[in-house]
């Protein structure tokens, strides 16, 4: 029923390595300070918001980030 194809949906060549930027890349993404922690954080706070104004102004911060 599914076939799990490992490929990028766009090809890339790289042509340099560079290691120490690609630990700076991810580091942004991931953790605790990350990108994704804080579009969490956002997200989750949102329900518990009693006014409708604040729940669509955390929605909107958490969809951006």
């Amino acid at each position: 029923m599914w076939t799990y194809q490992k490929a990028l949906e766009y090809p890339i060549n790289i042509k340099c390595k560079n290691p120490m930027l690609a630990k700076f890349i991810i580091s942004q993404y991931g953790g605790p300070d990350g990108e994704l922690a804080a579009s969490l954080r956002y997200l989750s706070q949102r329900f518990g918001m009693p006014d409708e104004k604040a729940k669509a102004i955390l929605n909107d911060i958490g969809t951006e980030e």
